[in-house]
């Protein structure tokens, strides 16, 4: 039996231009999609749902479950009080693998224009940082993972616009941006205040300006001036109550669409 991948990266050469991922959705032998993502060296193969390994830990369909378990089961201290629970360093090593596996599929289906899969992705992703930052092992190890937040939020910003563009929805896009835009500048705020490294560590501002011209594209193509939402902000900070209570049942409407 023939164990190389010849077969596989024959007519599929390593050649991206800079940023780029090569992926592409093909069907396996017993008939079931799966993503391959071109490296140097070869070929990630990952699954489309569930653990991009295939794999079930503790027999959970993801990592991020088996934590939720865990830390749901700690028991109850003296008094009534739930104890902390803290990640050990095998939870962390095993955590940060899955983090790796969702981040290279994450990847793959924004290329792939997959946009809702690409936004099921992050959301885990930003799940599995949520559940860090609450029972990670110390600050440094939480730290580190807040540092790839705003790309996360950046990549789920990216995917819910899209797939409003597909629903025919620029407005509805629009607002998705700028509510992408003040995610990013909250948490340039807060790495601020705890007094976290500056731009060079934390790329926010280049993640905010990519969405401010992705707002600006939308705008431009779809001759959007002001959207419901805006117009709506508008009426609140000038006291218009009744204007803002006719776009809210705008907005309503057009949700129910």
């Amino acid at each position: 039996m023939r164990r190389d991948l010849d077969d596989t990266l024959q007519g599929w050469p390593y050649e991206p231009e800079p940023g780029e991922v090569i992926a592409r959705e093909v069907r396996a032998r017993d008939g079931r999609m799966v993503i391959q993502v071109r490296v140097e060296l070869g070929v990630l193969q990952m699954e489309i749902s569930g653990r991009p390994d295939s794999l079930k830990p503790h027999g959970f369909s993801t990592y991020l479950d088996y934590l939720r378990y865990r830390a749901a089961g700690r028991g109850q201290a003296p008094g009534g009080k739930a104890p902390s629970w803290t990640m050990s360093p095998e939870h962390c090593t095993a955590a940060d693998r899955e983090l790796m596996q969702f981040h290279h599929r994450r990847l793959a289906w924004l290329t792939l224009q997959r946009y809702d899969k690409a936004l099921l992705d992050s959301e885990h992703t930003l799940a599995l940082m949520d559940f860090i930052a609450q029972h990670g092992s110390d600050a440094e190890y939480i730290a580190t993972h807040e540092r790839l937040r705003p790309l996360v939020l950046f990549h789920r910003t990216q995917a819910q616009a899209a797939l409003a563009l597909e629903r025919r929805k620029p407005e509805e896009a629009i607002d998705v941006v700028r509510e992408g835009v003040d995610r990013l500048l909250a948490n340039q705020h807060r790495e601020e205040e705890d007094g976290e490294p500056d731009q060079g560590d934390f790329p926010n501002q280049p993640l905010i300006e990519q969405l401010r011209i992705l707002e600006q594209d939308i705008r431009k193509n779809f001759s959007v001036q002001k959207t419901l939402r805006e117009q709506l902000d508008e009426a609140v900070a000038d006291e218009d109550y009744e204007r803002a209570a006719k776009l809210r049942d705008q907005i309503r409407a057009r949700a129910r669409r």
